[in-house]
């Protein structure tokens, strides 16, 4: 073999499994990774620039050019934004930088307002150049390298508010890949398939102690902020994550409307698994034959006790609840049900309790001797439980546990949730009124009230020992 082949081979041998192994446990690379397989799930993609010309784009329309289907921003490039308007959205390019070029990605930013004071401002930098660094000679002769940027200033950062981790941009001349995450207060930055910034925004103290008025804002222009360097942009393109409508634009029971997926089929239980364990810390604790065990008793129960009649998912009140097979994170999820009188039922999300669900009418005995004459008038006279309505997140001791409105039918007919879940905050609408508006759902498996809901786990209806229907179950899963 000739000897600088056998060299060749010998390093790739030694250098390459380094460099997977590296890959391996980069926790921003497999959070990146982990990322990109429920991005999948995203199919209204947009693109936000043609290739041509500036048409959806207003602003220095002058310091922006297009080349060879890449958008431009000229040495002395200013502001250009998107003319729509954006609240939740996944935001896809890829990107250029010139030696010590500097760019920004403004979003929710206000009419006229500027990107990281009006709203916020995304870095896109060369922070690694000769501009933001210096190297100081010490004592001795040692030199160390010193930069002149704070850590809110590399690129990804949300400037001011919160700093990016570093090391994932390619050579200055070479093209990167990034995506923005905007939904709710939830931001996240991945760039070059690493996961750079992922922060709550409720949650969040900007780090150079300003005030950033824009992390409030629901909804803005998208702008890229131009600070007079060359930066090269291609395949801008979004998609929109903003909430859908209250009811689902469906004709047909068991159809889901556009963007959404069956999480029941109207015709079997494909899709659902018996409840193995009450307990979901408990249930997470099993090792894996106890749970396959566990499993196994909890589908037997599951079959004997749901059923699905006339296209109606049907429980008969004397088995345990049930749970979808698959786990899931951020969603927005639409739900027919329908109670017989006295019943309670609820909705667990990531395993916890609960959406209630129960007869906002039922007497409460202890504080009537004989039943009202008039079951609206004494749902108006009796503000606790569940005659406050269906829909209040009950187990919270710290956040609100009650809809903000009753907006139950009457018993024996169809009602519909719209639930939507960003981080551990959700939102519920009943038959098109919003009841509860981003209420934290506490963890009621954690008894110390320190542990956070999981990130992603099942979804489950809850079994009360009553008849319980459902229908028209949809889901659309959020990127996260």
């Amino acid at each position: 073999m000739n000897k600088s082949v056998f060299l060749l081979l010998f390093c790739a041998l030694n250098v390459l499994p380094a460099q997977a192994q590296k890959a391996k446990t980069d926790a921003n690379k497999i959070a990146g990774r982990d990322f990109a397989q429920r991005l999948s799930s995203v199919s209204n993609w947009q693109d936000l620039f043609n290739g041509t010309d500036l048409t959806g784009w207003s602003g220095d329309t002058d310091g922006y050019v297009v080349e060879d289907n890449k958008l431009v921003c000229k040495k002395g490039g200013k502001n250009l934004r998107t003319a729509k308007q954006y609240s939740d959205f996944v935001f896809e390019f890829e990107f250029k930088l010139e030696e010590s070029g500097n760019n920004g990605v403004g979003i929710r930013v206000p009419e006229g307002g500027h990107p990281a004071q009006d709203g916020m401002e995304i870095q896109i930098l060369d922070h690694n150049g000769s501009r933001y660094n210096g190297v100081a000679e010490m004592d001795g002769g040692k030199k160390r390298k010193l930069s002149w940027l704070k850590p809110w200033q590399y690129h990804g950062s949300i400037y001011g508010i919160t700093p990016a981790k570093t090391g994932y941009l390619n050579p200055v001349g070479e093209w990167n890949k990034e995506t923005i995450v905007a939904i709710e207060d939830h931001i996240m930055v991945i760039v070059n398939d690493a996961v750079i910034v992922d922060a709550f925004l409720d949650e969040t103290t900007p780090v150079d102690g300003g005030q950033h008025p824009g992390m409030k804002n629901a909804a803005g222009h998208i702008m890229l902020a131009g600070h007079s360097d060359r930066v090269e942009f291609r395949n801008l393109r979004i998609a929109d994550c903003s909430a859908s409508a209250p009811l689902p634009k469906s004709d047909k029971d068991n159809s889901p409307p556009e963007g959404f997926a069956n999480l029941f089929n109207g015709t079997d239980l494909t899709g659902w698994k018996g409840l193995a364990h009450k307990n979901a810390n408990e249930r997470r604790k099993l090792s894996d034959e106890a749970l396959v065990q566990a499993q196994q008793t909890a589908d037997k129960n599951m079959a004997e006790h749901w059923s699905v009649i006339d296209g109606i998912l049907t429980y008969d009140g004397k088995g345990q609840s049930l749970s979808t097979a698959k786990d899931y994170g951020d969603f927005e999820m639409y739900i027919d049900w329908k109670i017989p009188s006295g019943a309670d039922s609820g909705i667990y999300l990531r395993g916890t309790p609960q959406i209630q669900i129960w007869d906002p009418w039922s007497v409460q005995k202890h504080k009537y001797k004989a039943p009202p004459t008039n079951a609206k008038e004494f749902v108006a006279d009796y503000k606790n439980g569940q005659n406050l309505g269906s829909g209040g997140l009950w187990n919270n001791k710290c956040w609100r546990n009650s809809p903000t409105t009753l907006a139950d039918k009457p018993i024996g007919q169809w009602n519909t949730f719209f639930i939507r879940m960003v981080g551990d905050k959700v939102s519920i609408w009943l038959n098109k009124k919003q009841i509860v508006n981003r209420v934290k759902l506490e963890n009621y498996w954690d008894k110390t009230g320190l542990t956070p809901i999981p990130r992603a786990d099942q979804i489950e209806l809850q079994h009360h020992g009553s008849e319980l229907y459902f229908k028209n179950i949809y889901i659309r899963e959020l990127p996260y």
